[in-house]
């Protein structure tokens, strides 16, 4: 395998090409740069969620992550391993395409790992990484070796490594229980409203639910919110969001799930764009949002612990949760922030 700082410098660099995205004078292979731009159209014609605001959206937050400052910090818990690991398996990676590239991270942690990377691409979205490993054989051609992707069966691995729903997670228990492996299930965001967020909070609290139109795992489907809350303010502060009815399969997922509220006779709040349905259950429908009532901290406290197997992540203004992330920051996670908490570079380093 190659060296470890050269691998990091190869990531390092792929982060300063997607940084440059929009650069008129990009430094790191401008003619990948223009290959990129006749992509997002293709991308977009392939999978009309993947707009080119979100697929750039998505390439802003690889490029942030692979900085050599986040790199660093990132790999320096795991710097004796990393060198000592010898082992060069084969890693299955079995990826989503809820949202633009959502399989970077894996493709990221195990080729950094030391170990050779199996992908196999979801149909919704079979372009980006791909293109991003092209992109990165142009910069350190080395890594030709440890990068294979297959749209058949998948065979002749050492590990696996698998996102799906919980549907699929039990297809991927039969068929790759005996293998190593990380399997993920549905995982949802919620934000803890405390009555004290302001009209830019609520603006910020739009990006968590609304980036990707709302199919990520960290885009927000549920608030709780404290008894009596007033909801005026937040269809205020989210007003700008409206963008989402130029697509045109937002439209039709909203407008279906509010026609079958309506005919159930449902009490809906609606400001046109986005559906409030009080519910106790965490995943809300495209075009929907979920609210709780939660009378005081203990109860707040109660809710969280039963919905904890569910939560990848929850957002509150100035850390009212433990744990929480800032309003509009929950598509931002940083490379240590895991799927479904499971540290996956500590799994590749064990195989």
């Amino acid at each position: 395998m190659i060296e470890l700082k050269d691998r990091i410098r190869a990531f390092e660099l792929l982060g300063v090409f997607l940084s440059e995205a929009d650069s008129k004078q990009p430094t790191v292979l401008p003619a990948e740069q223009e290959m990129l731009t006749r992509l997002l159209p293709q991308v977009k014609a392939h999978n009309p969620w993947f707009s080119p605001v979100s697929v750039r959206s998505a390439i802003k937050g690889i490029a942030a992550s692979l900085q050599k400052e986040q790199l660093v910090k990132w790999l320096d818990n795991y710097t004796e391993a990393l060198e000592k690991n010898k082992a060069e398996k084969k890693v299955a990676v079995i990826m989503a395409g809820n949202i633009p590239a959502v399989g970077a991270h894996d493709f990221i942690t195990v080729l950094l790992s030391g170990h050779t990377f199996l992908g196999k691409v979801s149909s919704d979205d079979h372009l980006l990484i791909p293109f991003l490993a092209a992109v990165l054989l142009q910069i350190e051609p080395r890594f030709l070796p440890y990068i294979e992707f297959t749209n058949g069966t998948i065979k002749s691995m050492d590990a696996v490594i698998a996102t799906g729903s919980n549907n699929t997670s039990r297809y991927f228990d039969y068929y790759f229980g005996k293998y190593p492996h990380i399997i993920r299930k549905n995982r949802h965001a919620l934000a803890v409203i405390t009555g004290t967020e302001n009209a830019a909070d609520w603006e910020k609290l739009g990006s968590d639910i609304f980036s990707y139109y709302g199919l990520g795992c960290r885009n927000v489907s549920k608030l709780l919110v404290p008894e009596g809350f007033v909801f005026d303010p937040f269809f205020e502060g989210i007003f700008s969001y409206a963008w989402v009815m130029e697509n045109n399969k937002y439209v039709n997922n909203y407008e279906y799930n509010k026609t079958v509220y309506l005919l159930h006779a449902e009490k809906l709040l609606d400001n046109n764009f986005l559906l409030l349905r009080q519910d106790v259950n965490l995943a809300s429908p495209i075009g929907v949002l979920f609210y709780e009532y939660y009378k005081d901290e203990k109860h707040l406290k109660t809710i969280l612990a039963r919905d904890a197997e569910q939560i990848q992540c929850i957002v509150s203004k100035d850390g009212h949760v433990a744990g929480s992330v800032p309003f509009g920051e929950s598509q931002c996670p940083m490379l240590w922030d895991y799927a479904d908490g499971v540290d996956t570079m500590q799994f590749l380093l064990t195989l």
